[in-house]
C-alpha cells in the first residue's frame, strides 16, 4: 500500500498529465489552423528558423529540474506531433 504522501504526489502527476494532454491538444489545433492560413497563403508549412526560436525560448526559460537538453527533446517532440497533425489536417 501506497504511502499517503506517494498518493499526493501521484494525484498532482495525474492532474498535470490532463492538463499536457489538453495543452497538447490546444497546441495541436492552433497548428492545424495557422496551417489553413499558411496554405491560403501559399506558405510553407515547416519553418526551421521559428522551430529553433520556440526551443531556444523554452530552454531560455527553463528553472529545471530537467535540463536543456531534456527540453529540447521535449519540444521537438511536440513540434513534430504538432507539423503531423498540421499536414494530416490539410492533407485531408
Amino acid at each position: 500500500m501506497p504511502s499517503k504522501k506517494i498518493e499526493h504526489w501521484r494525484n498532482e502527476i495525474d492532474r498535470v498529465d490532463e492538463d499536457l494532454l489538453r495543452l497538447f491538444n490546444e497546441r495541436a489545433h492552433n497548428a492545424i489552423e495557422i496551417g489553413l492560413e499558411k496554405r491560403r497563403l501559399g506558405l510553407p508549412i515547416e519553418v526551421p528558423e521559428r522551430e529553433a526560436a520556440i526551443i531556444r525560448q523554452a530552454i531560455a526559460h527553463n528553472h529545471g529540474p530537467l535540463d536543456g537538453d531534456a527540453i529540447r527533446r521535449l519540444f521537438e517532440a511536440v513540434i513534430a506531433e504538432s507539423t503531423t497533425a498540421e499536414s494530416a489536417m490539410l492533407e485531408g
